[in-house]
């Protein structure tokens, strides 16, 4: 984790503090159930929360102090609750293994960190939705390998990062629903030592899903599933930071990130703003892709259980987490103060001298009884000498004289295949698609 890219709730998460609190509560929760089944005293789970209840300061160091003998990080913790608890804390971590507790903690972690991601995406998407529907019917050209192809309106590429977003949303949620599962069977899982009735009321104390078969650690096939999807996420974030960065190159200059007032853009070159905040994003993508990979490799465990994940999830569960959850709040700042200049993407649409239209001329020819063959030679023609004139000639005088075409398409007719307008006949349909009607 790197404290540059980092917001502190989501890093509260993944600090030892909240760490050993979850902890404490698996414990105790299970020594509640064993309690209620007879196997311990209730005495024993009584004392734990009552002693919880006094609101204790989880003494890290301590606790790192007795890892550093026991080389073992669970029964550091056990040893150290002992010590404040007393004699009844013996009756804790009956019949449980450790990855009962770190499994089912991470679980918890995850699910922590997804509510807080989905609560970024709900401010991004709120961000979009604003954004979208002020420039809904704001004309700017469509392009396809970067080159303009026919018009669009930025509404419509808001829309679009929109929908996209709002299917990211979705994957968060299944994505917290496959990881928030809660394991307390006891070593290789067949919950010889302790009864499936504990895992279930810690399970339903903790707010997470019973494991229906664990095989002492919770199956990683559900990590990989979460930290694919927050690599979906992080690509879909790269998407539309690489859209900003385009339209705020020189030559295009349809958008580009708020510059604030005493903002510097270069050490040498006063003129300089350049989009730093989208640029930033793209790397920070890379990084949370970077967790996809290790994540489905820990998949595959030896036999009922090794520990070649840990140390994997020990990085990515904090890394990912606290980066996506900077991006995506980045992102939605980006989007709220966007700066969209409707001029000069007008200027951009006009720039080609109306080669966007072509297609509607080829289909008007080809609708007055042209071969499509001939329709897209007379149009392409003309449509050349345009490009190669780098806009100066008008496509729309072209083939007005162009015989070939101007005894099929009188001139009333060929104008009003420039008509901007047509173009955007389908976008309240597409708003309604996209937001929903009303």
């Amino acid at each position: 984790m790197v404290p540059r890219y980092a917001r502190p709730q989501m890093t509260a998460i993944w600090e030892a503090e909240n760490r050993f609190r979850i902890w404490f509560e698996i414990e105790a929760h299970a020594t509640e159930a064993l309690g209620e089944l007879g196997v311990v005293p209730k005495s024993a789970a009584e004392a734990l929360w009552a002693w919880w209840a006094t609101n204790p300061v989880i003494d890290v160091a301590a606790i790192d102090a007795i890892e550093a003998v026991t080389k073992h990080d669970v029964i550091a913790f056990l040893t150290w609750v002992a010590e404040q608890v007393g004699d009844e804390a013996r009756f804790m971590h009956q019949g449980m293994t450790s990855s009962d507790v770190l499994d089912t903690c991470l679980a918890v972690q995850l699910t922590q960190a997804a509510d807080l991601l989905i609560e970024d995406m709900d401010a991004l998407l709120e961000a979009i939705r604003r954004r979208a529907f002020e420039h809904k019917l704001t004309p700017t050209i469509g392009r396809s390998h970067g080159i303009h192809a026919e018009p669009t309106t930025f509404g419509l590429k808001l829309a679009q990062a929109y929908a996209e977003f709002d299917r990211c949303r979705a994957r968060l949620l299944a994505a917290r629903a496959e990881v928030a599962t809660c394991a307390i069977s006891g070593a290789v899982g067949t919950f010889a030592n302790i009864d499936p009735r504990v895992e279930a009321h810690v399970a339903a104390k903790l707010g997470l899903a019973v494991e229906p078969v664990s095989t002492q650690v919770i199956p990683r096939d559900r990590h990989a599933m979460f930290f694919a999807t927050l690599g979906v996420v992080a690509s879909a974030i790269e998407r539309l930071a690489t859209e900003v960065r385009h339209l705020q190159r020189t030559e295009v200059l349809e958008a580009e990130e708020y510059f604030s007032p005493g903002q510097k853009g270069s050490s040498a070159m006063p003129h300089k703003r350049n989009p730093v905040l989208t640029e930033n994003l793209t790397g920070l993508a890379r990084m949370v892709r970077s967790a996809v990979t290790p994540a489905l490799e820990n998949v595959a465990l030896w036999h009922e259980r090794d520990i070649s994940h840990s140390s994997v999830e020990r990085f990515i569960g904090p890394d990912a987490t606290i980066t996506l959850d900077f991006a995506l709040a980045r992102l939605t700042g980006v989007v709220d103060k966007l700066l969209v200049y409707p001029v000069r993407m007008q200027r951009n649409l006009d720039r080609m001298g109306g080669l966007v239209h072509s297609q509607r001329v080829l289909l008007a020819l080809t609708q007055a009884g042209v071969s499509r063959e001939d329709s897209y030679r007379f149009v392409q023609r003309n449509a050349m000498r345009v490009w190669e004139s780098d806009g100066a000639l008008s496509l729309l005088d072209l083939l007005k004289a162009d015989a070939e075409v101007s005894e099929r398409l009188p001139s009333a007719e060929l104008d009003a295949l420039f008509d901007l307008d047509y173009h955007f006949k389908a976008v309240d349909l597409i708003f309604d698609r996209v937001f929903g009607k009303g």
